[in-house]
This record gives structure tokens, C-alpha cells and sequence, in this order.
């Protein structure tokens, strides 16, 4: 499952999501969240997560790989699904048996989560990670929160550390699989006992993945060195960043999506 993971990795390619500015994905990314939480009603949230896979086709990554990613994270939407079914009350009882009370509002509340969240992921992962470099998401995030200067925050160091730790998941999980797999190979067991004797199976795993961790920061540290980086004061750029009309044609259409939305929450 672990290899399933997909969160962070970038998909190189030449598709209309993967030519849009940074700068504007994250503006975009920002417009895709508030439309997201502001759907209330069963159209509403059919166009969200309709529109979450008009991304993916405008990226023209795979929807197989794209679900596949998803696995690690369908075990706890199901979870939080069950939970707010036996958990949410309403008007309208459905089944009633000893303690256990099942209504159409908690039913509803559950399918409205789970499609939220799915929307959520798959929309921002197709509209940033995944069709952005991690170069380009330093510059554009930096350009965002270039106002921020006058107030000395350090901007491009802030943007530097976010997307090292982003680009640094993908690398992380891998070498977690290949721990486990050496693990096992050792004779090491973690699916059988309780889950005391689970979560002690795990110190052999956890100890040799802060070492690897901290081995492959010191790494970079001492090859950002050698290459005379010391932040971004006097920093040039080989690459420069314009907006084009494609930027706003994507801009306008997610702004409609927001309006539509806003629009069926008041019609149902």
C-alpha cells in the first residue's frame, strides 16, 4: 500500500493544468477549497465532484493511478463515514435497535464527507503537485508571499522548506517500504498480536527511518553548501514567470463553478 502512495510526486507533462503560472494554481487552489465547503445539497456537491474529474482530464494523468493513490486514505474516510453515521442525529429515523440509531441526516452527512473529501484531494493534488515542479511551486509560492517581506519574514526561505518537505514524502514512503521488506525478510512480523505487540513492531521501522531521515537532510544541507546557496537574497531566476490568457480562461471557469454553487445552494 505504501508504494500506492502518490501524494507530493510530480507527473511531468504537457497538458493545459501542467502549462498554467504557479502563481495562479495557488489562487486557483484557494477558489477550488471555498467552492468545495460551500456546497450544502446533493447537486451541488454531484458538480464538485464532477468537476474534481475535469481536472484530472485536463491533466491527462491517468485516473487509475490517480485512484490508486487514494487507497491509503479510503480506510479512514470509511472510518469517519461510520462514525458520523452513528454518530449524527436528525428528523428522520431509520433504524432503531437497542442503543444503535441510524438516521437519514447522519446517512446523507457521511456520503456529503466522503465525496467532500475525495473532491478535496484529487483536486488540489492534479492542480499542484502533481502537474507542478518543485522548482515552479518555490518561485510561485515565494511570488504569492512576496509581500511579506516588508514585514521580514523570510519568504523564499519559508517557501524553500515547504516544498523540500513535500518533494521529500514520496522519498520517505519509498524508503519505509524498503525497511519493511528488509524487516521482514529478517523474520519480522507486523500483522499478527495485539496492538501493544503491533505498535512495538514498529520500533524497528520507525529508528532506522529517522536515521535515513536525518542522513538525507545532512545531505542536502551539505550539497546546498557546495552549490553557494544562502538563501534568496541576491537570487536570480533562469526562469521567468508570466501570466497568460490560459491562466484567466481557468480562473473565470472555476470562478463560474463558485458561482454555480453558491447559485444551486439557493435553489435547493
Amino acid at each position: 500500500m505504501l508504494r500506492d502512495v502518490t501524494l507530493g510526486q510530480y507527473f511531468p507533462g504537457n497538458s493545459l493544468l501542467h502549462k498554467l503560472d504557479p502563481r495562479m494554481k495557488i489562487f486557483l487552489i484557494i477558489i477550488y477549497i471555498v467552492t468545495i465547503f460551500s456546497a450544502n445539497n446533493p447537486v451541488s456537491f454531484a458538480v464538485v465532484l464532477a468537476s474534481a474529474f475535469v481536472l484530472v482530464f485536463l491533466s491527462k494523468i491517468p485516473l487509475k493511478l490517480i485512484l490508486k493513490g487514494l487507497k491509503p486514505v479510503f480506510v479512514i474516510m470509511i472510518f469517519t463515514a461510520f462514525i458520523n453515521i452513528f454518530w449524527t442525529t436528525g428528523d428522520h429515523l431509520l433504524i432503531s435497535w437497542k442503543f444503535i440509531k441510524i438516521y437519514a441526516e447522519g446517512i446523507q452527512y457521511a456520503i456529503f464527507m466522503v465525496v467532500r473529501v475525495l473532491s478535496l484531494i484529487i483536486g488540489s493534488s492534479v492542480l499542484l503537485t502533481y502537474t507542478t515542479s518543485p522548482i515552479a511551486l518555490t518561485d510561485g509560492l515565494e511570488r504569492v508571499l512576496g509581500p511579506l517581506k516588508v514585514l521580514h519574514i523570510p519568504v523564499h526561505e519559508f517557501s524553500m522548506m515547504m516544498t523540500i518537505a513535500l518533494r521529500f514524502i514520496p522519498t520517505l514512503i519509498e524508503e519505509t517500504d524498503k525497511i519493511i521488506n528488509a524487516q521482514k525478510a529478517r523474520g519480522a512480523d507486523f500483522s499478527s498480536g495485539n496492538l501493544i505487540e503491533r505498535a512495538k513492531a514498529l520500533v524497528p521501522i520507525m529508528v532506522p527511518l529517522f536515521v535515513s531521515a536525518f542522513h538525507r537532510a545532512d545531505e542536502l544541507a551539505i550539497a546546498m553548501e557546495c552549490r553557494c546557496y544562502h538563501g534568496g537574497e541576491g537570487r536570480t531566476r533562469m526562469t521567468q514567470l508570466h501570466l497568460h490568457t490560459r491562466d484567466f480562461v481557468v480562473l473565470g471557469a472555476l470562478l463560474i463553478l463558485l458561482a454555480g454553487i453558491i447559485v444551486l445552494n439557493i435553489i435547493f
